[in-house]
């Protein structure tokens, strides 16, 4: 250690008392964090990249400073899904410091790590208040049957109005209007569970009618468009 000509002449002052950092709710403790191990907890972080043309949606349950599961959602960039492959293969067994220095391919990726990073060590957690914090598996609890992100996808225009394309029940397959042309309801395709019951053994027409569904009052629809090319 090297001190300054400065320093090195003045006299040594004792400092009073210090009662460490102060505490952050982890895991239904009250915990002093002073190292990386002291660091666990269950939270979700958002991400984007330079040009925001993508997002990033990371999962992480760390365990003792170590990240013990990731769960990676990407949007709006082809790329950012192979990232995301490569990202999963390389954040978890690392420490929440040595994930935040890592390069995890993708701008948008590295974004929500950092700001994971601050909810975690800041006590911001979901399972903050937890006891024992949430199992190693609960991230895939986000993605419900099918283990499907939940995206929702629509687009309009002035001259013709919305379309709904992705809701969280799955893929809409029509959109229903009433008498004025107005949306009232949609039919769609949940393509998680469709796929679930294939591989179970269904045929594809099967599998399509036992994943299909409609919501709002569809039923009640004067009219009905395909969103995808109507």
């Amino acid at each position: 250690m090297k001190y300054t000509h400065e320093v090195e002449n003045m006299i040594c002052v004792k400092k009073g008392t210090n009662e460490g950092p102060a505490p952050i709710p982890q895991e239904g403790k009250w915990v002093k964090a002073g190292e990386i191990k002291d660091i666990s907890g269950f939270t979700h972080g958002v991400g984007w990249c330079a040009p925001q043309q993508g997002a990033c949606k990371l999962t992480l349950n760390v365990k003792k400073g170590i990240i013990q599961e990731a769960l990676i959602e990407t949007v709006g960039c082809t790329g950012m899904t192979h990232s995301a492959a490569m990202a999963s293969e390389g954040i978890t067994g690392k420490t929440i410091l040595e994930a935040m220095n890592t390069d995890l391919v993708c701008d948008a990726i590295n974004t929500a790590m950092r700001e994971l990073f601050l909810q975690i060590v800041y006590g911001r957690s979901q399972s903050a208040f937890s006891e024992d914090g949430l199992p190693i598996g609960a991230g895939l609890e986000d993605l419900g049957k099918g283990l499907r992100s939940v995206t929702g996808t629509m687009y309009s225009t002035l001259e013709k109005g919305p379309r709904y394309m992705e809701m969280a029940e799955g893929y809409v397959t029509k959109v229903g209007l009433d008498e004025n042309d107005e949306i009232i309801g949609y039919s769609f395709v949940n393509l998680g569970r469709m796929m679930d019951f294939i591989k179970a053994g269904d045929s594809a027409d099967d599998a399509l009618k036992k994943s299909s569904g409609s919501y709002g009052r569809f039923t009640d629809a004067v009219k009905t468009i395909d969103p995808r090319e109507e």
